[in-house]
């Protein structure tokens, strides 16, 4: 079985057309998408209804909570939290009630073991939390947040925007990156396949290029609140 695991999309619809456009040439069997689906991109909507078109299983992650109930003081820093909401506010003009209400009823983890002799562990940030940060150096962290679950054999997660694959303990622990808004440094979309058969899986990450002046260019011309911000993340794949 070939499974595809994406997050992060971020209202960025162009690098998620670009990252199924390649998973179709993949011919995957099933899609994983970990959360982050519309805040803080240019085309909220049309991630969303994208997204929901796919014969896909999905999760929420912390924007996508952040969508439906506020940001709260703490969870970003302090200078951030006036254009975090305007921003959140310009994505909810382009929203329903109905997408809200979808986003709410997401499930928080995914448990893939049907027909399949490797056990995945699938969650946005822990499987605890959404906004939990767990960077891949941090081996303990790892251990102890990421790696509860006993009987899995393959953990995935994304939220920090950063791929990498680690072994420990006989295991992989995989962060699949981010189709939307890369942190890494480098500004392709990110994704993971992975192989699953016959009680062994094989992991690759794959980057995608897109047309990132196109999507700046729909951040001006939506009018977004914090376009100079989100910019350099778009061309230089670096944290806003």
């Amino acid at each position: 079985m070939r499974i595809a695991f994406l997050s992060d999309i971020h209202g960025n619809a162009t690098a998620l057309d670009a990252v199924l456009q390649d998973i179709r040439l993949q011919r995957v069997d099933k899609i994983c998408i970990l959360g982050d689906l519309c805040y803080r991109g240019p085309e909220p909507k049309r991630v969303l209804e994208t997204v929901q078109s796919l014969n896909a299983q999905v999760i929420k992650g912390n924007a996508d909570e952040w969508l439906v109930r506020g940001i709260e003081e703490g969870e970003v820093p302090d200078k951030s939290l006036s254009i975090m909401r305007q921003e959140r506010d310009w994505t909810l003009q382009r929203l329903n009630q109905a997408d809200l209400e979808y986003l709410k009823n997401l499930p928080t983890e995914l448990v893939l073991d049907d027909g399949l002799d490797t056990i995945v562990h699938a969650f946005h940030a822990t499987p605890d939390s959404l906004f939990d940060v767990v960077l891949p150096d941090e081996t303990e962290k790892i251990e102890n947040t990421l790696m509860q679950r006993d009987d899995a054999d393959l953990y995935v997660y994304g939220h920090i925007h950063h791929p990498y694959i680690r072994s420990m303990h006989g295991k992989n622990i995989v962060n699949v990156g981010s189709v939307g808004l890369p942190f890494d440094g480098h500004p392709l979309a990110s994704y993971l396949i992975a192989e699953i058969e016959e009680g062994r899986h094989r992991l690759h990450l794959n980057r995608v290029p897109y047309n990132r002046e196109h999507v700046v260019e729909i951040y001006k011309q939506g009018g977004y609140p914090n376009t100079q911000t989100m910019a350099p993340v778009i061309f230089y794949g670096v944290r806003p």
